[in-house]
């Protein structure tokens, strides 16, 4: 039965009608929605998370011998990761080890000089007293005759004689004594320099291990066996995966009310929405990505457009959700951020350095046990025991005078 067009009209009224009324009620909860939920919710898509990725560098120079982890294992910090050919290390510690000996030896030669030095002005001394008391004798004899005046002479002749001797030992004393100094056979300058080339060569040794410098999984790795590596070689990054979190890349205009401490909802692509990680802000990162390009832009030359730039914000995520749903650092996320409380300064990080990656201290006892053999070395080559100086050669350093 065909129908009339005033019920073809009165048909389509009433369905614009419907879908005008649907779009006013969505329209409606959308803004209330919007007003009580929604406008204290900052979201975005551009959002990765992140991780230290902690490269492994050589700090010396050998060929590959051995490669013991490779990508994707876990290596706990302090364990060997890569070791380099050793002899030419082996042979400049050897070298080294023996310049220490040989200058302990010369330096304790110089101790034992400034100590012959000393009795040399001893005896000199200790000679000349006694002549000069003979010269007082001879001098009181001679008006009686029992003393020549030749007798006198000689005596006279010879107080002279040890007098330019003994000025020769002081001469020669002062000399050993500006070699020396106030060191002792352990602390002069030279041993402590041939120590130094000592500990430069065991760090050279030690370090032909390349040692992990935090637990974390290893990846990116670039050693061969055979490959010749240098100082500042990279071979390999390690990446401790149970300290994730997200940086989010937020408009400008959408950082107004963005502070730290305030919650975080994070979607991540690999578990989809069927998993929520609940995130902290920890704080702002002072500037746009643009301004740590490679090639920032200089906005003050040329053709200018005017484009709203992104700010990196870091989410810290929950320890024990990494651990139960754990992450790799790159993957995309779905972050929103609750800005209903603002009253927080945008600087007011949260962000801290306590966690093991910030620290190590796989290094740290190479100089220890070098200085230790070091000191092995120089007791084994040390001749001289009693480090002082005779206490007489201080009374008679002042020159004598004659009578």
């Amino acid at each position: 039965m065909p129908v009339d067009r005033r019920t073809i009209r009165h048909r389509r009224n009433l369905l614009l009608l419907l879908v005008a009324i649907a779009l006013a009620v969505s329209a409606l909860i959308y803004g209330i929605h919007w007003w009580t939920v929604g406008r204290f919710w900052v979201v975005t898509d551009n959002a990765f998370t992140n991780a230290n990725l902690i490269p492994v560098y050589s700090d010396a120079t050998g060929f590959v011998t051995q490669v013991y982890y490779e990508e994707t294992e876990h290596v706990e910090k302090g364990k060997p990761v890569i070791s380099l050919d050793a002899q030419r290390a082996i042979a400049g510690l050897g070298q080294a080890e023996g310049e220490l000996g040989r200058a302990v030896r010369s330096v304790s030669a110089q101790f034992e000089a400034r100590r012959r030095a000393c009795q040399q002005i001893l005896s000199r001394t200790h000679l000349l007293d006694k002549v000069l008391h003979d010269i007082i004798r001879y001098q009181q004899a001679v008006p009686s005759g029992s003393v020549s005046k030749q007798t006198l002479q000689n005596a006279e002749d010879q107080a002279a004689s040890l007098e330019a001797d003994l000025k020769a030992a002081r001469a020669d004393f002062l000399q050993t004594q500006a070699q020396v100094g106030r060191t002792t056979p352990t602390n002069h300058p030279d041993i402590q320099i041939a120590k130094n080339r000592y500990v430069d060569a065991y760090i050279e040794y030690a370090r032909q291990q390349l040692l992990a410098p935090a637990t974390g999984y290893v990846a990116k790795r670039k050693a061969q066996v055979g490959d010749r590596v240098r100082p500042g070689d990279q071979v390999m990054t390690i990446v401790p995966l149970d300290h994730v979190w997200v940086e989010a890349n937020l408009w400008e205009t959408s950082l107004r009310y963005v502070r730290p401490g305030q919650p975080a909802l994070i979607t991540v692509d690999l578990y989809g929405e069927s998993h929520t990680y609940h995130g902290t802000v920890e704080g702002l990162v002072p500037g746009t990505g643009s301004v740590f390009a490679l090639l920032p832009p200089d906005n003050a030359t040329g053709n200018f457009i005017h484009i709203v730039q992104r700010v990196p914000v870091r989410i810290a995520l929950r320890e024990d959700e990494v651990l139960e749903h754990p992450l790799r650092p790159g993957l995309s996320t779905v972050t929103a951020i609750d800005v209903s409380n603002y009253e927080k300064s945008p600087n007011a990080a949260l962000t801290t350095v306590s966690m093991p990656e910030y620290r190590t201290n796989v290094y740290s006892q190479d100089v220890a046990n070098a200085n230790a053999k070091a000191e092995e070395i120089i007791n084994a080559n040390l001749t001289l025991k009693n480090t002082e100086i005779d206490k007489e050669c201080t009374t008679i350093v002042p020159q004598h005078t004659s009578p």
